[in-house]
Formats: structure tokens, C-alpha cells, sequence
């Protein structure tokens, strides 16, 4: 089990690091749209930073794999989370965003429900399902890649209206939450798959389930949105949304789907319901806009005047 947890932790500094320096490369990038995906693939891919940037990503992904395979999916969940910390120190550290107080009261609540989800773990005492039902992966899967391409489109559509609000992110990271969601549900598959019949029996055990080609819409369709809304938000705070409709969604969806028991004794089972309640509640409670900037008000004609 406690491989699992060094696992878990592994992925977070990989996924906070690379989000950073998309983050970065992006920034110095002209703009960026989902309505012109090859522009955008061609301008990101001819970025040395960025593509360090997905190489860690793609490390992380590897280090999820290793998690599934040790731990229950909602226990996976709650560790995950943890990686918001270190995302928001290096975003302030390298990227010069600063978070407001609300938001690092969200961060510290954020903190607790991580706790108390490492505090229901039990060695031994886990149960971690290998498999699903495909009719019963793919009746949650879709329905929600196309409420999260629904949502990211409206998003786009209110974000061109003049005189709005300039938006902090949270459409865009509950939108993209959601595929990644779905990708983290596919990456539990496929760490179903990967059993002791040795590579080709794997290989075709993997082909005809729907886990590679969830991955393969996922990763094609949250690339080109999530770069599209990390370049015009905040990281501090379009990560965490992010991050947090995905744990919620791996852990609540995950847990039913794939059957693994919730734990059976009562504390246990309190403290990782509440991590889980503490979390949706630190996501409802996150500012939608952002502040606009202050300026000075103009001069008047009589303090324009010499004396």
C-alpha cells in the first residue's frame, strides 16, 4: 500500500511540474483557440519548454498507473489532490501569480480533506477492484465527455461578451475536469488489463476494451482545451478546479463502477466521506472572476491647473 502512496506523491510533483511549465511556455506564446486545434498543436509543439512540460505529464501518467494498481480509487483520489500545494508554491514561485486569501483558505481545506482520506487507509484492509462491466464504463464515460465539451463551448461563448468579467478559470477547469475524469477512469482499465498473461495476451485484452480509445479522445480533446484555458487563466487556481472535479469524478464514478468497497469501519469510513464533502465544498466556494484591476481616477480640470 505504501508503494502506492510514494507513487501517488511521485505523480503529483510530475503533474504540478509540468503544468507549470506549459504554464510558462505558453505565456510566451502568441494566443492560442480550440477553433484553430492545428495552429495550436503546431505553436506548442515547436516549444522546447512545453514539451518538457508534457514530458512530465506523461511521467505522471505512468506513476498513476503504479497507483491503481495498489490502491482503492477513492483513496488514490484524495492523495492526489495533495499536489495542489506544491502546484500553487511553484506558480507563485515561477509564473508571479499571486492567490487571494480565499483561495489559500481553500488550499489549507484542501489540505485537511487530503489528511483525512490518508487517515481512513488501512494495510491489508484494501480492497482494489481490477475490473468493470464495459456497457456500464461507457454509460458514465460518454455522457460525460460530452457534458465537459458542452460546458468548455458555453464557456467560450460567455467569455466573448464585452463588458464581461474577466473569468478566474472555473468553467474551464470543471469542463476539463471532467475528460480527465474519464481519463483517469480509462487509465484504471488499462491498469486492469496490464495481468501475468504476458505482453501479447495484454496487448489484445487491451484492444478490445474501450480503455485505449478513451484515452486516445480524452488526450486529443483535453490537450487542445486544456492549453486554450491555461493560457488565458491563472494556473493557481484553473489547476485545482481541474484537479478537484477529476478526483471527485475518479472517486465517486470510479469507486461504484469498478465495485471497490467504501471501508467498514465507522471512523474510516467519516473520515473519508468528509474528505470528500470538504473537497466539493472548497470547489463551490472558489471565486468565479477575478477582480478587476484598480486604476486611478482621472484628474479633474481644477487639479490639472497650475497654480
Amino acid at each position: 500500500m505504501w508503494w502506492g502512496v510514494a507513487a501517488a506523491l511521485l505523480a503529483n510533483v510530475l503533474y504540478s511540474t509540468g503544468f507549470v511549465l506549459e504554464k510558462r511556455a505558453l505565456a510566451a506564446l502568441p494566443e492560442v483557440t480550440i477553433r484553430q486545434p492545428a495552429r495550436l498543436l503546431r505553436l506548442v509543439l515547436g516549444s522546447p519548454l512545453w514539451i518538457g512540460g508534457s514530458l512530465a505529464l506523461a511521467a505522471g501518467f505512468a506513476a498513476q498507473l503504479a497507483v491503481y494498481r495498489t490502491l482503492p480509487i477513492a483513496a488514490a483520489q484524495g492523495l492526489f489532490v495533495s499536489g495542489l500545494v506544491l502546484l500553487v508554491l511553484l506558480s507563485a514561485r515561477l509564473l508571479g501569480e499571486e492567490t487571494s486569501g480565499r483561495e489559500r483558505y481553500a488550499l489549507a481545506a484542501i489540505l485537511a480533506a487530503l489528511l483525512m482520506v490518508v487517515l481512513s487507509l488501512r494495510e491489508g484492509s484494501e480492497t482494489v477492484s481490477q475490473d468493470a462491466p464495459y456497457p456500464l464504463i461507457l454509460l458514465v464515460c460518454v455522457p460525460s465527455l460530452a457534458a465537459g465539451v458542452w460546458l468548455y463551448s458555453s464557456a467560450e461563448r460567455r467569455a466573448r461578451h464585452r463588458h464581461r468579467l474577466p473569468t478566474t478559470g472555473v468553467e474551464y477547469g470543471v469542463a476539463v475536469g471532467l475528460l480527465y475524469g474519464v481519463s483517469s477512469l480509462a487509465i484504471k482499465g488499462v491498469s486492469s488489463r496490464l495481468t501475468d498473461d504476458g505482453l501479447g495476451g495484454a496487448l489484445v485484452g487491451l484492444l478490445r476494451s474501450p480503455y485505449p480509445y478513451l484515452l486516445l479522445f480524452t488526450g486529443a480533446f483535453g490537450l487542445v482545451m486544456s492549453q486554450a484555458a491555461l493560457q488565458r487563466c491563472r494556473a493557481s487556481l484553473i489547476v485545482p478546479v481541474c484537479t478537484t472535479v477529476t478526483c471527485l469524478y475518479t472517486a465517486v464514478l470510479g469507486t461504484l463502477s469498478f465495485g471497490e468497497a467504501l471501508p467498514e469501519d465507522p471512523l474510516r469510513l467519516a473520515l473519508r466521506l468528509a474528505g470528500i464533502a470538504l473537497a466539493v465544498a472548497v470547489l463551490l466556494s472558489m471565486p468565479r472572476h477575478d477582480q478587476p484591476a484598480r486604476t486611478e481616477p482621472p484628474m479633474s480640470a481644477k487639479e490639472l491647473t497650475p497654480p
